[in-house]
């Protein structure tokens, strides 16, 4: 028994490279049943990250699809499609990230699965609303960061338009995939009825930009232009030390104050620029040069104490490499290692979130394409005869880590 709050919930996971993948992780971290459904080739991820220890092993996929099963089926062919319903019969999930037209060419469409499983949450992720004229496009993070206006931040804040380097529009996109679920499984536990969920990547991002940059045209006429100014500003940035960098967020006049009386300059606080958060949001690039000016004369390590004396929010400025070793994440045991049955050691990630009622109990290990499509074949009714002519016929694959007959 896995443990967690959400154990006895299984989910069939079509999903692939990030999207999907961190959705069902997160909901696998907490106890529900995870089969992760893969073509014969596998989830495109298993190549995409560089060196590995062993083929379609990479380390990215190992960070996004631990505590899941593998199941091999070819959807194309008739009998992957049928066990793929008998498995949609006794699950409580169904959760895919390709575009619908593509699911209701497969005949897995909503009806079409509800037919067998009424109860089902049937949850599709993919990049534009069916609802308008881009629904047929196909879509990667790069093209939902550029298209909803992410990489046009860059552009007005540093001069080109650039991607974030990290696959942000599909994580967003699983955060609000596990919310959605979530809300789903409570309606269903108070009406008994499933659920179809659309999850476009397009719009959800649309709205996580404007949100923030919406701005002065959230008023109906206008009261200027888009585009939070504090964000914007070229000193929005982490600010140079005496011997590197620091990141600082002062907004209360408190903390502001404060850091004028730890740069030396406590006249400021009755300076008519910057006595309030008005003044200050309307003045930023001067109290940003200011600031950064103030924050040369010191190391980091000396800023950093002063600040928490002062309590002043700041932190270290990290790289990649230093993040992993940050004494905080140490402290609370961020990173695991764990012993992975093909990869060897492996720097795993604890769950960062703390809850009285706890997660998983066991832990699986990310799994070989098909390392698991016997065993859950048998557990739906397919004798071994069956296994094998299904796996002849190249519809399911046996990548099971020991013998055959384990």
């Amino acid at each position: 028994m896995a443990g967690g709050p959400l154990e006895g919930i299984r989910i069939l996971d079509l999903t692939a490279v990030v999207v999907g993948p961190m959705a069902t992780q997160t909901l696998a971290d907490y106890g529900a049943e995870v089969i992760k459904v893969e073509t014969p080739t596998g989830d495109i991820l298993r190549d995409l990250n560089g060196r590995a220890i062993t083929p379609k092993m990479s380390s990215k996929f190992l960070h996004l699809n631990r505590n899941k099963r593998s199941l091999v089926l070819d959807l194309k062919q008739a009998a992957g499609r049928e066990a793929l319903l008998k498995l949609a019969a006794r699950a409580d999930v169904f959760l895919w990230n390709i575009r619908p037209s593509a699911m209701e060419r497969l005949k897995l469409s909503y009806d079409e699965v509800r037919a067998v499983n009424p109860r089902i949450i049937y949850c599709g992720m993919f990049g534009f609303g069916r609802g308008g004229r881009y629904r047929e496009k196909p879509a990667y993070d790069t093209i939902i960061q550029g298209g909803s206006g992410v990489a046009a931040l860059h552009h007005r804040a540093m001069g080109e338009p650039r991607y974030i380097p990290i696959v942000m529009a599909d994580r967003t996109a699983g955060a609000v995939a596990v919310q959605m679920i979530l809300l789903a499984l409570v309606n269903r536990h108070r009406t008994g009825e499933g659920a179809s969920i659309e999850i476009p990547m397009f719009e959800n991002m649309a709205k996580y930009v404007l949100e923030e940059h919406m701005y002065l045209k959230t008023f109906d006429p206008p009261l200027g232009p888009t585009g939070d100014p504090r964000l914007f500003d070229a000193g929005n940035k982490p600010v140079p030390t005496q011997d590197g960098w620091i990141s600082i967020s002062a907004n209360t006049n408190a903390q502001m104050f404060a850091l004028f009386d730890a740069i030396g300059r406590p006249e400021l606080k009755t300076d008519s620029r910057f006595s309030s958060v008005t003044a200050r949001f309307a003045n930023v690039t001067e109290l940003y040069v200011i600031r950064n000016a103030g924050l040369k004369h010191k190391t980091t390590a000396e800023w950093l104490e002063l600040f928490d004396q002062l309590g002043i929010p700041a932190m270290p400025y990290h790289t990649l490499d230093s993040l992993m070793e940050d004494p905080h994440l140490q402290d609370v045991g961020f990173f695991q290692k764990v012993d992975h049955p093909t990869e060897g050691r492996i720097v795993n990630m604890a769950l960062p979130s703390k809850t009285s009622f706890g997660g998983r109990k066991d832990f699986l290990p990310a799994p070989k394409i098909g390392q698991h499509s016997v065993e859950i074949l048998r557990e739906i009714g397919y004798d071994d005869a069956a296994i094998e002519a299904m796996i002849a016929s190249d519809i399911t694959s046996d990548g099971r880590i020991n013998s055959p007959d384990s």
